[in-house]
């Protein structure tokens, strides 16, 4: 793409911007798009996942600067029609947008919130940095860009996770001041994607710019009930307009006098933002200076009331507590599988959560959405979800009907197989076993011999679904929907 192509109103914005740098901003368009995925540390750690790739002929390049676990690749290379996509072992994600999830820097146990989350990316990032301890509510507001995102929790085996879809005031009223950090990855008029989308060129416009930093101020002012005092929230666009950046910025503090800017970090040819009132506080990822698309991103600290002098927090309606009833479908079933099923020792953190799971305590720790089954990452959240929009309360367990248990993928996804008693480990360096996990995935059987009952397929120690062993065949159990022809 020409510059040229670019409306007229923004080239002016951007000369007024950059000066002297615009013809080379003009000119990054121009080139080709850089294009990474970040190597989920859940199934292996980036070094070893880099190795498995080399050895299939699907080599990847230089780390992204900003995130450990992320790596450009060739566009030539088919990393997103192979097993090792469906899987779960990457997330194909622009390495701009890698940047954000870790300025936010969440810690295992924490409370954490990606209000606008969809497709996953960053949701994937966060979900990893708690290593499936605490708890990471994923939101979005359309609901079809939320199942995208519920299915991608489910394909990166993030099992602390809850998946909303509402709209900012919605979920404000639902957790006041209940998250320790917030990523607001705020819908914008998405200038930094002009290079890869020329749908976002047509949508363009002055009028729309405006609108959208109306947007992003509300839903700012939304997170800011969510957030406990001493929490952070951590704001992010792909556009290039100081009204959407550091002017929205600047209005928020000068609006809500609790909060101060944190230092970020520079790397990888990263620059401060454009603001006189705070210099060095704000980043900037400009296409003409790094390797990867445009990018804004801030930090936020909600000071506690001792820190702030008179000011006071926002007292939240207090919420009237509800008892949950007790299920009147028996678990045995569900119990039956466990105990059959998880290893004395396990090693996931899921695993671990439902070998401690007992009759007693499962009113408290599991959620039921007709017959199927999630495990609660906090129990306590439990009446924060009363009317909303859940498309997934947590790890989804399987289903129960018909006095039988079914597994889930999820469930599949989120265990190893240090935690189960039963499985058939595939190598992801034998041509052999890669053949056989794409038959897998397009919901082929396969001939095994052992004890009758529920497998774990896994690949590299990872779950990846589930087979049922009978008469010597492994029968497939990977959902009918997600069954597709992949490379191996």
């Amino acid at each position: 793409m020409t510059k040229q192509a670019l409306p007229e109103a923004f080239i002016k914005r951007i000369d007024d911007l950059l000066g002297k740098e615009a013809e080379a901003f003009f000119a990054s368009y121009e080139t080709p798009a850089h294009r990474a995925v970040f190597l989920n540390p859940l199934a292996a750690s980036p070094e070893t996942l880099c190795d498995i790739l080399d050895t299939c002929q699907l080599p990847l390049l230089s780390p992204v600067p900003w995130e450990t676990k992320g790596r450009y690749y060739e566009e030539s290379i088919p990393l997103g029609k192979h097993i090792f996509h469906e899987g779960g072992f990457y997330y194909i994600q622009e390495p701009s947008a890698m940047a954000p999830a870790n300025f936010l820097a969440p810690r295992p146990g924490e409370r954490v919130l990606d209000l606008c989350a969809a497709p996953g990316g960053k949701t994937t990032q966060l979900g990893c940095k708690l290593q499936g301890e605490g708890l990471l509510v994923s939101n979005e507001i359309h609901p079809e860009r939320a199942r995208i995102l519920s299915e991608n929790v489910e394909r990166m085996g993030l099992s602390n996770v809850i998946v909303t879809s509402a709209a900012p005031d919605g979920l404000a009223a639902r957790f006041p001041m209940v998250f320790d950090r917030i990523l607001v990855d705020a819908p914008c008029s998405g200038e930094g994607m002009f290079g890869k989308n020329e749908e976002a060129i047509l949508q363009w416009s002055e009028e729309n710019v405006a609108l959208c930093a109306e947007r992003q101020f509300d839903i700012l002012q939304h997170a800011d009930l969510m957030l406990r005092p001493g929490g952070y929230i951590a704001y992010s666009t792909c556009t290039f307009s100081k009204e959407e950046n550091e002017d929205l910025i600047r209005r928020f503090l000068e609006t809500h006098p609790l909060y101060e800017l944190c230092d970020l970090p520079l790397c990888g040819g990263m620059i401060h933002g454009f603001s006189e009132a705070y210099p060095d506080k704000m980043i900037r990822l400009l296409p003409h200076r790094l390797e990867g698309e445009g990018h804004f991103a801030a930090l936020l600290y909600k000071k506690s009331p001792a820190d702030a002098g008179s000011f006071g927090l926002l007292k939240p309606e207090k919420q009237k507590k509800k008892k949950t009833p007790s299920t009147s479908v028996s678990l045995s079933p569900l119990f039956d599988f466990l105990n059959a099923s998880l290893s004395d020792t396990p090693k996931s953190a899921a695993a671990k959560r439902l070998k401690a799971l007992t009759p007693s305590v499962a009113d408290d720790q599991l959620f039921f959405m007709g017959s199927q089954i999630y495990l609660l990452p906090d129990p306590l959240i439990r009446p924060h979800l009363q009317s909303l929009k859940l498309l997934r309360p947590g790890l989804h367990l399987g289903s129960l009907e018909k006095g039988r248990f079914e597994p889930s993928m999820a469930l599949a996804r989120a265990l190893l197989v240090d935690d189960i008693n039963y499985y058939v480990n595939l190598s992801p360096v034998s041509d052999q076993d890669r053949a056989l996990l794409a038959s897998y995935f397009a919901g082929n059987t396969f001939p095994y011999e052992g004890e009758k009952g529920w497998y774990l397929v896994a690949m590299a120690g990872r779950g990846m679904g589930w087979g049922k062993l009978a008469g010597g065949i492994m029968k497939n159990h990977y959902p009918k929907g997600l069954r597709k022809q992949l490379l191996s």
